[in-house]
């Protein structure tokens, strides 16, 4: 990162007057723009008027028209990018980010050839080695990718960048998750705001459940410049799971002044905006949340007599929630139940504050079962598969989540409808999942 002063310089009016400049431009510039915007948001909108007055420029040299072409490519217009750095000075800058332009254009073997070019010319070799790297990766040659870290030696290995592609690409050949969080924690001591492994360690603190320590480190992805995508997207989620909603939005929003035409940013933006005007009562919100966890405590928590186990757990109660839709009828019309378990029921109960049958208007029919017969042994096989096999978005995934259900077998039995009463589980959401079933040759019931 640039030290203090740099930034000082460079976070003010300098800004512009960096990028219409006939000075020197290489990545130590770039660096700064970066650092600058990181710093302070409003500066992208500097750097988009710079960009704008200088496109109307009717005469650029080629040296201008590299700077101009990079500068596109940090506005994310990378088609834009990719036409002007063709036509500038052909230096090993203007390859190597024709390179970049590539890449997030997911023309991976075109990175490839472009990156090679920009190292012949002169770019730092180590910084083209890790970009083909990265380009392999994404392409699907895995082990090409590290075969290249592997045969990378010196000071390099040290470096944020080096070991965030390395826990990226052992991330990617399946396996040795504490590797991975360890090179990305190595790669975030080495420099605290490399976006990458920030995102990559957010990530895995997402897929395990540690909403606050994602949602931080979320927030830290985000903050730098440029922003990848997924940190954006993923914050957006985090934040609407926590009824931000103005937060989310200017999450999408961001994306949004990048990629105006971003699918998954627009209909995500539509669906946190009418979340948004929905009020919410805070101090309820927190007692419900509350109660939920009370209900979804297992009744094997406590001490049962053998007799009240057996009976409840032939009737598949596993909580007290379940309890609190169960009446007391029900459970002495169960065989074996006598007073003597119920006494045992109530009093369980009584200690958290819940009676039986209190919820009981609450407790939706038995979901219906799956008609299998037409279906071949290998098609019933997916339906005790994991609901992760489907690799939902975050966002479908944490519904699937809150509404209890861990197999295919189990989300096929709902509806379309069911499925929409989840918290922030909208139309787009849904579309998903019916998209990923159907490619299994399932789907919801009802469809």
């Amino acid at each position: 990162m640039p030290d203090a002063q740099t930034e000082t310089e460079v976070a003010g009016p300098d800004l512009k007057e960096l990028v219409l400049s006939n000075s020197s431009f290489g990545p130590q510039e770039i660096k700064q723009i970066q650092a600058a915007i990181a710093k302070d948001y409003s500066h992208f909108g500097e750097l988009r008027d710079a960009v704008g007055q200088i496109e109307q420029e009717s005469s650029r040299s080629p040296a201008m028209q590299a700077k101009l072409g990079v500068c596109q490519f940090l506005l994310g217009r990378f088609n834009d990018a990719l036409a002007t750095l063709k036509s500038a000075d052909g230096g090993a800058l203007a390859l190597f980010y024709q390179g970049k332009s590539h890449f997030e254009l997911t023309a991976y073997e075109d990175a490839v050839k472009a990156f090679e070019a920009a190292r012949s010319s002169g770019y730092d070799a180590d910084q083209c080695n890790l970009a083909i790297a990265q380009s392999k990766r994404y392409a699907g040659s895995v082990e090409e990718a590290m075969s290249i870290l592997d045969n990378m030696f010196g000071p390099i290995e040290q470096t944020a960048e080096y070991l965030y592609q390395r826990g990226a690409t052992v991330a990617a050949l399946g396996g040795n998750l504490p590797e991975t969080v360890a090179l990305y924690e190595r790669a975030m001591q080495a420099d605290p705001n490399h976006a990458g492994a920030l995102f990559g360690l957010a990530l895995e603190n997402d897929r395990h459940g540690n909403d606050r320590e994602a949602l931080a480190l979320y927030e830290r992805a985000a903050a730098a410049f440029p922003t990848g995508v997924g940190a954006l997207i993923n914050l957006g989620l985090a934040y609407e799971d926590n009824n931000q909603f103005e937060r989310a939005q200017r999450c999408y929003r961001r994306i949004l002044d990048s990629y105006p035409d971003h699918p998954q940013a627009r209909l995500y933006l539509k669906d946190a905006s009418g979340l948004g005007n929905i009020l919410y009562d805070e101090e309820t919100q927190r007692r419900n949340d509350r109660l939920a966890q009370v209900l979804n405590i297992p009744v094997s928590n406590f001490e049962l007599s053998v007799r009240s186990r057996n009976c409840l757990q032939k009737m598949g109660i596993t909580t007290l929630g379940d309890l609190t839709q169960t009446t007391e009828a029900e459970l002495l019309g169960s065989k074996n139940f006598g007073e003597t378990s119920l006494y045992e029921i109530r009093e369980i109960l009584a200690s958290r504050d819940l009676t039986l049958g209190q919820f009981a208007h609450e407790k939706k029919p038995a979901d219906l079962p799956i008609d299998t017969s037409h279906m071949s042994p290998d098609e019933q096989a997916l339906l005790d598969r994991p609901i992760a096999d489907l690799n939902l978005s975050v966002r479908a995934r944490k519904c699937m989540v809150r509404l209890g259900m861990n197999t295919i077998g189990e989300l096929v039995r709902k509806t379309g409808d069911d499925l929409l009463e989840s918290k922030n589980f909208g139309v787009t959401s849904l579309n998903e999942v019916r998209e990923k079933l159907a490619d299994l040759g399932l789907k919801l019931r009802g469809d």
